[in-house]
């Protein structure tokens, strides 16, 4: 409406021209006539320079989306691939594009590729080059057709993973014989918050003020419950034609807070899908003009935090008799809790208070169906005898090549001492 209100600069200046070239009147006899006529004929004008921008802008708009929906298959082999990695902070995507001779299958197929790591913290201007392996294609839901999505792992030259390169670590992890032996899943429980651009501020909420208390939001429905459902949609869609393991999607405690869900997963194949997810959702969320954030405590105070809970199984867990190998995975964990807090997320002390569904960053727990425990057990698992433990210490910005990598590592290839194992499991009263 408020297009059509006003023309539009180009507009402007055109009239503005035009009536710098007319001639000027010279007779005052016609001037009142002249002028009132002037009066009626300018407004007429006026409104037909408004429809015209509303058109011309409309045209603009409609071409623009004809070429980005535009599918180029019948004309050229060729396709765009999207080379997607991880910034210097550790948690910032970073992309950019390449044209790809023909359609690929496999990231073996595609060629390396660098990029300047100075101006992404993670290389000094001297010797900037960072080269980019793909490791993992996605189908493109932005472009369509042929096109892919590429996640990448970063080295430098002489072929050393840089250290901002978390998934080398985990693809060691994941190669040992005794976690291959083991197939271990996972689900990942990715929670985000919406906010509104430049006042940094969740989508829902009134600017500088408050909506009613939790209670209602959570898996909620209504204008006045769930706040930025079309998002959290798109993202689902978006995810299921690239080919992401997203197994749901939920409206979280707080609002303008929704979480979605990945796995089951395999070994780095939950690291590869998270993050190619996350990318999509900051595509998403840049198109709607809505700021994304992973931080776990955005709003201090009474409300939620963002966490990043992961489902974990192992093969002799899913397997009759699995629950004493989980209790046994707990006393690991317990005895390795600092390492893992210090890998699981930037500012999860904000988070991890005893509050809102969680343990306390300084004290490990667990519990059958207990939310507020650091590890938790299903009520299906402590039944069956056999199934998963859900670890809800993660920081939705936690990197998932980390914890993942982490979990096998410390369940699997870890052995505590026999004097620290047994202090352990009488602590948390575990009869391992």
């Amino acid at each position: 409406m408020a297009q059509i209100l006003a023309p539009s600069p180009q507009w402007q200046m055109r009239a503005t021209k035009n009536s710098t070239n007319a001639s000027p009147m010279t007779s005052k006899m016609w001037g009142s006539l002249l002028l009132k006529q002037n009066k009626k004929a300018s407004a007429k004008t006026s409104v037909k320079f408004r429809v015209l921008a509303q058109q011309s802008e409309n045209n603009a708009i409609n071409r623009m989306e004809y070429l980005l929906d535009m599918d180029i298959r019948p004309y050229t082999d060729k396709i765009i691939a999207e080379y997607i990695w991880i910034g210097g902070s550790g948690i910032d995507l970073r992309s950019k594009s390449r044209t790809i001779s023909k359609p690929v299958k496999h990231p073996s197929e595609l060629p390396k590729w660098n990029y300047d790591g100075s101006s992404t913290g993670q290389a000094p201007g001297d010797d900037s080059e960072v080269i980019l392996y793909p490791q993992a294609i996605f189908k493109d839901p932005f472009r369509g057709g042929n096109n892919i999505l590429v996640i990448c792992d970063t080295y430098t030259p002489a072929g050393e993973p840089i250290p901002t390169n978390k998934r080398y670590k985990a693809a060691e992890i994941f190669s040992n014989k005794k976690v291959v032996d083991e197939v271990p899943w996972y689900g990942i429980e990715q929670e985000y918050t919406l906010l509104q651009p430049n006042v940094n501020w969740p989508l829902g909420w009134p600017v500088g003020g408050y909506p009613g208390p939790q209670g209602p939001y959570y898996c909620g429905a209504g204008a006045d419950k769930s706040f930025g459902r079309d998002i959290s949609d798109a993202h689902y869609k978006a995810c299921l034609y690239a080919g992401i393991n997203i197994s749901g999607t939920n409206g979280e405690v707080m609002p303008g807070q929704w979480e979605f869900q990945v796995g089951p997963s395999v070994g780095i194949e939950a690291g590869d899908h998270i993050w190619c997810a996350r990318y999509i959702l900051e595509r998403i969320t840049e198109q709607a003009g809505v700021v994304l954030s992973l931080d776990p405590k955005p709003i201090e105070g009474d409300w939620n935090g963002a966490g990043c809970h992961t489902n974990y199984s192992t093969k002799s867990m899913r397997e009759d008799g699995g629950f004493e190998v989980i209790k046994k995975a707990i006393l690991n964990l317990s005895l390795r809790h600092k390492e893992h807090i210090n890998a699981y997320g930037e500012g999860n002390e904000r988070r991890l208070t005893g509050k809102h569904e969680t343990a306390s960053i300084n004290t490990f727990s667990w519990g059958v169906a207990n939310r507020g425990c650091s590890i938790r057990v299903g009520r299906e698992t402590e039944k069956q005898g056999k199934g998963y433990l859900e670890d809800r210490r993660p920081a939705s910005n936690m990197d998932p090549y980390v914890v993942t990598g982490l979990l096998a590592e410390t369940s699997l290839l870890w052995e505590p001492t026999l004097e620290a194992e047994a202090l352990a499991a009488q602590k948390l009263a575990l009869n391992v």
